[in-house]
């Protein structure tokens, strides 16, 4: 795991939450991401252990801890320990579509 802080679009393609880093850009630039409440302009916005991310994804809105930093993109166990998911999504809580 890597130590201390690590580049927005990175984390994301990292935990494997999108398929590519550019995609990951354009999430944090979006304007609809958030740390700690914080609305992220840029895709090189650093995130720490302990940072809560708010963001839109796959029709809800997911809320993440950061657990842990990696120095690659990993497979997917070694993906999902880098979050806890503090809000799971729920059919209830889809966003409308529109």
């Amino acid at each position: 795991m890597a130590k201390g802080r690590l580049r927005l679009d990175k984390w994301l393609w990292y935990a494997r939450f999108l398929k590519t880093r550019s995609q990951a850009a354009k999430l944090a630039t979006s304007g609809g991401l958030r740390i700690g409440g914080a609305l992220v302009a840029k895709a090189s916005q650093v995130v720490k252990v302990g940072d809560v991310l708010t963001f839109p994804l796959g029709g809800y809105v997911r809320v993440i801890k950061v657990k842990a930093l990696a120095a690659r993109r990993g497979p997917a166990p070694e993906a999902q320990a880098l979050y806890e998911d503090l809000d799971p999504p729920t059919p209830e809580a889809r966003l409308p579509r529109g």
